[in-house]
């Protein structure tokens, strides 16, 4: 059997499932993740001023503490 020309064959499942996208959303999760982190205050870290004091005898730690307070200042953080 089947249907006449004139008619359409009846879908026994009912309507497709509406799809909606936001895009605006994802742009700004996708910009994000390309951008990085994003401007995070970078922090003093206990462990490499720990080994810095073993290796270096402190005067590594001066050196790790200027950088980590310049790399924040330039960045405005």
């Amino acid at each position: 059997m089947g249907t006449p020309q004139d008619q359409q064959p009846a879908q026994p499942y009912g309507q497709p499932p509406t799809i909606i996208i936001n895009n605006s959303s994802s742009a700004a999760a996708s910009a994000a993740v390309i951008g990085g982190a994003g401007l995070r205050r970078r922090r003093q870290s206990l462990w490499a001023h720990f080994w810095l004091l073993m290796f270096t005898a402190g005067i590594g730690n001066v050196f790790y503490a200027v950088h980590v307070s310049r790399w924040n200042r330039d960045r405005g953080l």
